[in-house]
């Protein structure tokens, strides 16, 4: 079978080849290329590289080589048109069937591309023409040198209704060929002559990664309905799969590992003539699937410089929600935002390279534009509207596919939630720094299994018991906040788990306990969770084991750290009593006061909440 090699050539720009190989081999990115061990052939020192940009693989060992489609070929020992069939169901694209029809639209590609050359080669000449000198001006007047007009091909359209159609006509290009590549238009009263699509404007070519040209931009000079003019959708050119500058920018961002993204041609423009070559535009509408996988096979996160204005704005948002559901591991956007009044164009040419630079220095990982949209300017004064808040980053964060990325997402937005409100989102409890002041508890026999005795801490023990049952219990974690929000643990192993016990539950509120010590344990807590089940932990919690309920969970958890508590109290009432026979005045009886209160409070069974807030006594004024 027969494929278009127009359709051959748009399957492997769709497919990723990193990504393909990836698939069966480790590989390590070493600049613009990526190398991993051959998988056609044994070995232990990685002799395989890929280069994306150029999209093919070698062997330097077995001299394996060729592009994506060979590479399935080899390594699922599919045929030609199988591979072809099965990357393009990955892709999302229809294989075009191999007949008579579809053999003729491909030679009428070949023939579109010249027309769309002739075209540009047309437009080109006639911006050198007298006729051209408004154009002219006007590019020398947005500060464009000779140079950068030539390499991105502008030219002129003259104020005319067929001078275009004129001159192809007289090259023996047929008027229907004209008609279909989009470069003249047919009135829809039949009887009324076709007429040049593009009239006294500034042409801007665009081209596909091939550098071959595909469509028009056309940028009016005098009065239009539209500023700027593009080419209709063509057997050629879909303005959603195609980024303005890409075949310029090709070279610049490979080399780079970074390419910019901007709105229209004229920043893209200005700021390659600026020194920033890496840089494309789409076509006047919002990034798009394609576009961004696009983007991604030149650099692993483009940079998106919008304008600082609300419409600017709106679109980097826009292009933020787009990339969400596509976002995989070490591929993301960057926002960098223009300031307000300015564009990428007027800002390099007011303002110099040097401030376009430290917008790209400063530029926002995507998360950040989420967290920024979704809170600023916005009250959460409320636990509905904080409740409100958390549910909408949990929505945005269950978009993104990748299930690696969607749960960093997920503890990202917790942990931001937790800084910004606290455990509960009251917007006043904050982990309780550990206390080096206080040394270890006595530390108290512990029987084995074996009977073997050995001694604990009987801080650590508490928080290795108050972990189990959180862990056997997950929503006792809302109902002691006061431990989990605020209490800092004294081991660092203990407090890792803690936090990250914390972050869990609150990225998946309705998660199951089951869950809970699977996501835990991936993140590298499985040989402590195993120790907290064990028989040296599980012997002083009967209420965490799997059978018990909730509720002889909440009472059991709450008589350990009612004990923790009091030891601590009594701690620093001993401590309080010595600093006051050494210095009694009315700081150190104060103190003193305020922690025989919290003695009291202790023995009048007191909740735990007002119990843990005495606690305090070293970082706010004692109380009256």
């Amino acid at each position: 079978m027969a494929f278009p090699p127009e359709f051959l050539d748009d399957l492997r720009q769709r497919v990723s080849l990193a990504d393909t190989v990836g698939r069966r081999v480790k590989l390590t990115r070493r600049g613009r290329e990526h190398s991993g061990l051959c998988p056609f052939h044994k070995e232990k020192t990685p002799s395989f590289t890929l280069n994306e940009e150029k999209g093919f693989y070698h062997c330097f060992g077995c001299g394996a080589h060729g592009d994506v489609i060979g590479f399935v070929m080899r390594s699922e020992g599919l045929s030609f048109p199988e591979t072809v069939e099965k990357l393009a169901a990955e892709a999302g694209i229809p294989v075009p069937q191999s007949s008579p029809e579809e053999r003729q639209r491909a030679k009428r590609a070949a023939t579109l591309h010249d027309v769309m050359e002739r075209a540009a080669k047309w437009y080109e000449a006639q911006l050198s023409a007298g006729s051209g000198r408004r154009a002219r001006d006007y590019l020398t007047n947005r500060g464009l040198k000779d140079e950068t007009v030539a390499r991105f091909r502008l030219g002129f359209a003259p104020d005319a209704n067929a001078a275009l159609k004129t001159a192809l006509l007289k090259e023996n290009v047929p008027e229907a060929l004209l008609i279909e590549s989009g470069l003249i238009a047919q009135p829809e009263d039949q009887g009324r002559e076709s007429y040049d699509r593009f009239r006294d404007r500034v042409m801007f070519p665009i081209t596909d990664p091939r550098g071959r040209v595909i469509a028009f931009g056309g940028r009016a000079l005098g009065e239009a309905r539209a500023k700027y003019l593009n080419s209709p959708d063509t057997p050629l050119f879909h303005k959603g799969r195609v980024l303005f500058g890409l075949a310029q920018a090709r070279e610049a961002a490979r080399n780079r590992n970074r390419v910019l993204v901007v709105e229209g041609y004229m920043d893209a423009i200005a700021l390659a003539e600026a020194g920033f070559p890496e840089v494309v535009a789409p076509l006047g509408t919002a990034l798009t699937e394609e576009q961004i996988a696009l983007l991604w096979k030149l650099a692993p996160e483009p940079i998106l410089l919008f304008d600082g204005d609300a419409a600017g704005q709106r679109a980097a948002l826009r292009a933020a929600m787009r990339a969400l559901p596509l976002l995989k591991p070490g591929h993301s956007l960057r926002f960098a935002t223009v300031p307000e009044g300015d564009d990428p164009d007027t800002l390099v040419r007011r303002r110099g390279a040097a401030a376009v630079t430290r917008l790209i220095d400063e530029a926002r990982p995507l998360v950040d534009l989420v967290w920024r949209a979704e809170t600023e300017a916005r009250l959460f004064d409320t636990p509905e509207r904080r409740a409100g808040l958390r549910r909408r980053l949990n929505e945005i964060a269950a978009e993104i596919a990748d299930r690696d990325v969607q749960e960093a997402y997920r503890r990202e937005y917790a942990e931001r939630m937790f800084r910004a409100f606290g455990f509960r989102g009251d917007g006043n409890r904050r982990p309780r720094e550990r206390d080096h002041r206080r040394g270890p508890a006595t530390p108290m026999p512990v029987s084995e299994g074996d009977g073997t005795k050995v001694r604990l801490d009987a801080r650590q023990l508490r928080e290795k018991v108050a972990l189990l049952a959180m862990m056997r219990h997950p929503h006792l974690v809302e109902d002691f906040d006061q431990i989990f929000g605020r209490e800092t643990f004294v081991s660092e192993e203990l407090e890792t788990l803690r936090r990250d016990l914390i972050m869990t539950f609150l990225s998946f509120l309705e998660i199951d306990p089951a869950e809970l010590e699977r996501r835990l344990a991936a993140g590298g807590h499985g040989p402590l969770i195993e120790h907290l089940k064990s028989q040296s932990v599980r012997i002083h919690a009967g209420f965490a084991r799997p059978e018990a309920s909730l509720e002889e969970a909440r009472t059991g958890l709450r008589e350990v750290w009612k004990a923790h508590y009091r030891d601590m109290i009594q701690d620093d009432h001993d401590r309080a009593v010595r600093a006051f026979m050494e210095n009694p005045c009315d700081q150190t009886m104060k103190t003193l006061e305020t922690l025989r209160e919290a003695m009291r409070a202790i023995k009048e069974e007191q909740d735990l909440a007002i119990i843990s807030s005495y606690l305090r006594w070293d970082e706010a004024p004692a109380r009256a």
